[in-house]
Formats: C-alpha cells, sequence, structure tokens
C-alpha cells in the first residue's frame, strides 16, 4: 500500500442507511457516521462464538428430535 486511505464506501453506506434501514434522505445525511456505524452494529462488540466444548453441551441439552 502506498499510504494512501480507502476512499470512504459511500454506495454501501447509501445502501444501508437508505434500503436495508430505511431512513428518509434527510435523516440519513442528518446523522454522523458514528450513529451510523452504531446503528448498522458496526461498533458494538461482537461475542464470540461458542467453543466445542460450549457447542456440544448446547447439543446434548437442545436435541434435534426426529419424528
Amino acid at each position: 500500500m502506498n499510504g494512501e486511505r480507502a476512499a470512504f464506501p459511500w454506495e454501501a453506506a447509501l445502501h444501508a442507511g437508505l434500503c436495508r434501514m430505511r431512513l428518509s434522505a434527510t435523516d440519513f445525511w442528518a446523522m454522523t457516521p458514528r450513529e451510523l456505524a452504531f446503528a448498522l452494529g458496526v461498533l458494538r462488540p461482537v461475542p464470540p462464538a461458542p467453543g466445542r466444548n460450549a457447542l456440544a453441551a448446547l447439543m446434548r441439552a437442545f436435541p434435534d428430535h426426529k419424528e
């Protein structure tokens, strides 16, 4: 990389705000980038996926029943 920053992904941001979140254009453009990121869940911590032992315990606790 030559030290240049990547361009802001306007197309993705517009699609997320106007189409997926169904914001009005006025509401979308009134948001700060940080507000948009929080609304999209970008800045929320993501809990780790369960490990093998936890998954096995869940499978024992909630087995699939074939009828």
